[in-house]
């Protein structure tokens, strides 16, 4: 399966909010939404990030692809850039770290020059809305719902950095 194929379980979902979205007039229900959003986002992106290096691992070599699959199912939403690169990546050797640094100040510089929006923030910040809504009940008051939609699409390029890098 392509890693890709994961994000369409939020994207689906997103779609069908956004038809109830807009015939809510109330902005504090429409915030009521950003939880649900920030939760399946950060599935969606775990998911992909385990495809991710599953299938590295697979295409490298018979052993390392049955050893990343058990490794990979425990990560339970440590996604944050900062743990895949130096607790997941570091574990490939430090070329696929430098080139997964290199693909995103890339990524990052391209993203504020033609949208003026970070990708790394984006990110970051979609899974820590989850965190907020998912561990401690919260919803993040300053965030609104096509905030966080635009986090979530803006944040796929952190797992289109890695997918790229993760090649052979």
């Amino acid at each position: 399966m392509a890693y890709t194929d994961h994000f369409q379980l939020a994207d689906d979902m997103i779609l069908h909010l956004n038809t109830v979205i807009g015939s809510i007039g109330d902005p504090f229900i429409t915030s009521r939404y950003v939880g649900f959003v920030s939760v399946s986002a950060v599935t969606v992106y775990e998911l992909a990030i385990k495809e991710i290096f599953c299938e590295f691992g697979l295409q490298k070599h018979k052993v390392l692809g049955s050893f990343t699959q058990l490794y990979f199912e425990r990560i339970n939403g440590r996604i944050k850039t900062k743990v895949i690169r130096d607790e997941y990546i570091r574990k490939f050797g430090d070329k696929y770290v430098t080139r997964f640094k290199r693909k995103v100040d890339e990524a990052e510089e391209r993203s504020l020059r033609t949208r003026g929006t970070s990708i790394l923030s984006s990110y970051n910040n979609i899974i820590e809305w989850r965190n907020q809504f998912a561990h401690e009940g919260v919803l993040p008051s300053t965030v609104t719902y096509a905030e966080v939609i635009k986090a979530y699409e803006i944040g796929k390029e952190i797992i289109h950095c890695l997918a790229t890098t993760m090649r052979r």
